[in-house]
């Protein structure tokens, strides 16, 4: 089985973080997770959206794992820029990753979910999120396949 997280013998950098080496399949299997999570959380707030009825606690439990599993990614994206990894990527899938953050980020602010309206606004940010984590997924594949 390969290790998807090592750590350096020798000094790389000043701090501990500098001296972690992460296997960008750990990348991989992130970006799969936040596609799952992605898909749930838009299924279930878009039935929501429909109904016109607030959210229940299944789609706030979805909410909350797809923030998790899309903040881990994008920090697993940073430390593997950090590491001289993924430059030959194209911004699209920098900024299409951290578009689904600023989703989340708005519908905080705007559509909590509590109401049927504010349930219909957080299925359409949710959307554009799902479909920009979608696009910055396969985009980032063709490219660290490339």
């Amino acid at each position: 089985m390969q290790t998807l997280l090592r750590f350096q013998a020798d000094d790389l950098g000043d701090g501990r973080i500098d001296n972690l080496i992460i296997d960008p399949s750990a990348h991989l299997y992130t970006g799969m997770a936040v596609l799952i999570t992605m898909t749930m959380v838009t299924v279930l707030v878009g039935r929501h959206a429909i109904r016109n009825e607030p959210l229940e606690r299944p789609a706030h439990l979805a909410l909350g794992a797809a923030i998790v599993a899309l903040a881990v990614q994008v920090l697993l994206g940073i430390k593997l820029l950090d590491q001289g990894q993924g430059i030959v990527q194209l911004y699209i899938h920098y900024v299409g990753g951290l578009i689904p953050m600023g989703a989340f980020l708005a519908g905080g602010w705007f559509a909590r979910g509590d109401t049927g309206r504010s349930s219909r606004i957080l299925a359409a940010l949710l959307v554009v999120g799902y479909v920009s984590a979608l696009m910055a997924f396969f985009i980032g594949r063709s490219f660290a396949n490339a």
